[in-house]
């Protein structure tokens, strides 16, 4: 991975499917100093916790004919939701003029279900987008990561 270039004021978004980190560069280009802003948590329930415990099943339309229905997966529906509400979140970050610019690392599977939710403002606002998954690190480690050559 190259030298990521983090410029002054600008927010670093490390994100999966249940916590996200909002942090901004106090520092510099060169030397940037990454500061926590925000941190969203999602606290995922048991599986048992979440929905019905057996699949549906529909009829036919026509004959006797009985099939189940696919089990829904809510813990996909919950990571959904808290990725669409933290997009949501940044959309009103841009629009009320707190940041200009902003990177976005997540996995590979976050980053496509937030970038799915991202307005036309917060998508021109997002200068980079890295397919890490660095939000179980501290602070310091994901700031090495993220400048080292």
């Amino acid at each position: 991975m190259t030298a990521l270039s983090i410029q002054p004021g600008e927010w670093v978004i490390v994100c999966d499917g249940a916590k996200a980190l909002v942090l901004e560069n106090a520092g510099d280009a060169k030397f940037p100093n990454l500061k926590t802003r925000d941190v969203y948590e999602h606290k995922a329930l048991a599986t048992h916790e979440l929905g019905s415990d057996a699949p549906g099943r529909s009829h036919s339309s026509l004959g006797h004919g009985r099939s189940s229905v696919a089990q829904t997966d809510w813990h996909d529906q919950a990571e959904q939701t808290f990725l669409t509400e933290l997009a949501h979140k940044l959309d009103v970050a841009v629009s009320t003029h707190q940041v200009k610019s902003l990177i976005v690392v997540a996995p590979p599977r976050a980053l496509g279900m937030i970038r799915a939710h991202y307005s036309h403002a917060l998508r021109a606002a997002v200068r980079a987008e890295l397919d890490k998954d660095f939000v179980k690190m501290p602070v310091h480690e994901i700031e090495k990561h993220l400048t080292a050559a």
